[in-house]
């Protein structure tokens, strides 16, 4: 893996990173849960100057995606602060294939003729490029949720923009080791802490990064504004479990391949969705752009939404639950949402966790041949 910036690899910046260096200082930044402090040394109030706690967050995704981190209350709160950017009549351009929270958002904005939206398909690049000329905000999401579509960032990122234009990447699904939307040219990079970095399903948090001074500013402003902030609890979950992101993501990833591969063979499976399997449609575009394929999969039922929700009920291992990114496999059947598009009834979704592949594989075999029609 290529080096961070310091000199040091990602996988040591995850260790060292937001710690305090003063002797006698605790090495982890324990939970403050101030919202005052003593006038004199530039910080006064949590909400408008943050918190030490907040700030260890912010150092370690923000030095992981190479740029300058805000945290927030959640992933959806970050994503509403670059929303907030727009000014009225901005034009949005989303994915067809993205997360239902994005699709709301904009809905939802467009509803009350804050902006337009216009959809384009995930690996649609030529779609994207001419997008680029038109839109205020440029939103992409890849891999995409939950068809795992990868989209050509660096020729995206890289093609002339309207001046003034934002281009947002939602690199959750990678996670910053496998993805670096700001190098290819993204003017923010966005996770939802609440899975990989905290890794864990016990906390919400959301990052914002970017290269971008002034967007940088007007992202800690709308969080002071919003009252959008992170808790103090939460901002320490998420370093404390970003310190096992690169070991977990190592394993995970590993047996989401060996996952993939068995169920292309399985006579009730009729497509199987990853990046790294080469009959992905866009496998190609994965290898290039990607350093690793990812822990989410996606696979489709030979039967209806019935045949997948009993799938779902049978497992015993993994957990038939939403969310994504944490040490425990979960599994949901994803059903279309207005504005999404068609997706196949029998589509679930599968976070692969740290359990041992062939334990996985066998809680998976065994509840698919049980809930066999």
């Amino acid at each position: 893996m290529e080096k961070h910036p310091s000199g040091i690899k990602p996988e040591s910046w995850l260790v060292s990173a937001g710690r305090a260096s003063e002797p006698g200082a605790p090495l982890n930044v324990p939970p403050i849960p101030a919202s005052n402090f003593i006038i004199g040394r530039g910080r006064e109030y949590a909400r408008d100057d943050g918190t030490p706690t907040w700030e260890a967050l912010e150092e370690v995704v923000g030095g992981l995606e190479s740029g300058k981190a805000v945290a927030f209350a959640s992933g959806m709160a970050a994503i509403a602060s670059v929303f907030d950017q727009l000014a009225a009549g901005a034009v949005v351009v989303l994915p067809d294939d993205c997360y239902q929270g994005v699709a709301g958002l904009a809905a939802a904005g467009a509803e009350r003729r804050r902006w337009s939206v216009q959809r384009v398909a995930v690996d649609d690049t030529a779609g994207w490029i001419r997008s680029c000329g038109v839109a205020d905000l440029i939103w992409l999401e890849s891999p995409s949720n939950p068809l795992l579509t990868v989209a050509d960032l660096e020729a995206v990122c890289a093609a002339p923009r309207k001046p003034g234009a934002i281009v947002a990447v939602d690199n959750t699904f990678a996670t910053p080791l496998n993805q670096q939307p700001l190098d290819f040219g993204a003017t923010v990079s966005l996770q939802s802490a609440t899975k990989f970095i905290g890794g864990h399903s016990d906390l919400l948090a959301g990052v914002a990064t970017t290269k971008d001074d002034a967007l940088f500013h007007a992202l800690r402003k709308s969080r002071e504004l919003t009252g959008a902030t992170p808790g103090t609890l939460e901002a320490f979950l998420a370093v404390r479990g970003a310190r096992t992101l690169a070991l977990r993501l190592q394993r995970a990833q590993q047996t989401a391949m060996m996952l993939s591969q068995r169920l292309e063979t399985h006579p009730l499976v009729t497509r199987v969705r990853y990046p790294g399997l080469p009959s992905h449609s866009t496998h190609a575009t994965a290898k290039r752009v990607l350093k690793g394929f990812g822990t989410i999969l996606s696979f489709d039922l030979l039967g209806g939404a019935a045949f997948a929700d009993r799938v779902c009920q049978n497992v015993r291992l993994i957990r038939h639950a939403t969310s994504l990114g944490a040490v425990e496999s979960t599994m949901e059947r994803r059903s279309a949402i207005p504005g999404q598009g068609h997706l196949p009834p029998s589509l679930l979704r599968l976070s692969v966790g740290i359990e041992d592949a062939d334990d996985l594989w066998a809680d998976l075999d065994a509840a698919i041949g049980s809930a066999a029609p």
